[in-house]
């Protein structure tokens, strides 16, 4: 895991968005335990109160479960569900960008136009 001082992201919050990927993806399988907190906070070099804020954050997203003594482990995750919360997050975005970019003056054609652009770069 990467994280990075200079992002203008807390820390916590990119050990969670990291986290929360690899979850959403399978990466860590229903009830396979996350790095202690205390080992995560020694391999980024960071503090103990840090990486736990990120695992609570998690915790009550439902994406983890605490166990006293042991730790986090992950949740099994619903893929309908998750496809669910994946298009809220798209069309909140979507959103958002509708909105800057009348802000902007930018046109509806220009809009699709520049969504259709990045489309084809993330591709490459």
């Amino acid at each position: 895991m990467k994280i990075s001082q200079t992002s203008g992201v807390p820390i916590y919050q990119q050990i969670a968005d990291a986290f929360r990927a690899d979850i959403l993806a399978g990466k860590f399988k229903d009830g396979e335990y996350l790095p202690s907190i205390r080992e995560l906070a020694r391999d980024l070099k960071i503090s103990v109160i840090t990486t736990m804020k990120a695992y609570e954050q998690l915790e009550a997203e439902g994406l983890v479960t605490a166990v006293q003594g042991k730790g986090f482990y992950a949740n099994a995750q619903d893929s309908e569900l998750l496809k669910e919360q994946h298009l809220r997050k798209v069309e909140e975005s979507l959103q958002s960008a509708i909105f800057s970019a009348d802000l902007a003056g930018i046109t509806d054609k220009e809009l699709i136009g520049m969504l259709e652009a990045l489309l084809r770069v993330k591709d490459l």
